[in-house]
């Protein structure tokens, strides 16, 4: 498979004459690095101007130490900017003291006790709901919900875009009306429902490694086909979106990540604003130093969670 598959996902040669700044977006995972190595090696043109890297604070130490790697002497061509919006585990936790916050794709547990009456609704002529009565709960049932997700953007998103502008010489001015930058996101074929257009006038989005029908595994073997280090899986220690398998490996192997996600779990329980519910880092809803960390794959089933952030994050 190659980019004649895809010709949707060409660069338009008129359009790239405008591109004044070719940025990579580096998550240090798997595809981002397979992607700004390539491009160092010439496999993926033109050359990138930057990379940069959103740090929301919260990375494992894998991944610094990944990073540092790449930005060491004699690996990328080009440099590594470094850019942060604030430090997301210090502001998650300010959030469950009723501060300000932006929220985490995290669970909550809604508990309704036995002997509780609820409304009874049906629909009036116009087909409005109305409350037509009530019922008692006869036993104590538990609701599993989840917060929408404002992480990405607020710690992702909005930081690179910002030091684009930046780099371009736009901040602080009104912004072009066609596209003269270029964002390079790493995303693999296995991963192609990921793909967001920018919304962006001034910028274009770009999945070189989709072009090139590249899977995450074909990265993983172009990085071991060139004797590179195999990259940490890229996403925030407390990230809601890990698997099971990820946070048994994570108890198992990192306890000191480990033993820092359950301080979390267990300060952000309740206190947020608008939030009424409990609120947990588990999909289970239960405190993660007691959630059962047996995969669907220990009891014979597929794990058909998705493993990884959308958007920006986890590339």
């Amino acid at each position: 498979m190659n980019a004649l598959a895809f010709p949707g996902f060409v660069p338009d040669p008129a359009q790239s004459a405008d591109i004044r700044l070719r940025v990579l977006s580096l998550g240090a995972g798997v595809q981002s690095t397979t992607l700004a190595l390539m491009a160092a090696h010439g496999e993926v043109g033109p050359m990138p101007d930057c990379a940069i890297f959103a740090d929301t604070g919260w990375e494992p130490q894998a991944v610094y130490d990944h990073l540092a790697w790449l930005r060491s002497p004699n690996v990328l061509p080009f440099p590594v900017h470094i850019v942060s919006a604030g430090d997301l585990r210090a502001d998650l936790i300010a959030g469950a003291q009723g501060e300000r916050w932006a929220s985490i794709p995290a669970f909550t547990r809604t508990v309704t006790p036995a002997g509780s009456e609820l409304p009874v609704y049906d629909e009036d002529e116009n087909g409005d709901l109305v409350v037509v009565g009530s019922r008692i709960v006869a036993t104590e049932r538990a609701s599993i919900g989840m917060i929408r997700r404002q992480c990405t953007g607020d710690y992702k998103i909005v930081p690179i875009r910002r030091k684009v502008r930046e780099l371009l010489g736009i901040a602080g001015r009104r912004s072009p009306t066609s596209p003269v930058a270029e964002q390079w996101i790493g995303i693999s074929l296995d991963e192609a429902l990921r793909m967001k257009p920018s919304f962006e006038m001034w910028q274009v989005n770009r999945w070189p490694l989709i072009e090139r029908g590249f899977t995450r595994q074909d990265c993983l073997r172009w990085l071991e086909r060139h004797d590179y280090p195999l990259p940490p899986k890229s996403a925030c220690m407390g990230c809601p979106f890990h698997s099971d398998n990820h946070w048994r490996q994570m108890r198992d192997h990192d306890p000191e990540a480990w033993t820092d996600a359950v301080s979390v779990d267990a300060a952000i329980r309740t206190g947020f604003r608008g939030i009424r519910a409990e609120v947990y880092l588990h999909r289970s809803a239960v405190p993660l130093d007691q959630a059962d960390l047996s995969t669907t794959a220990d009891h014979g089933q597929l794990d058909l969670w998705p493993n990884e952030c959308e958007g920006m994050c986890g590339v």
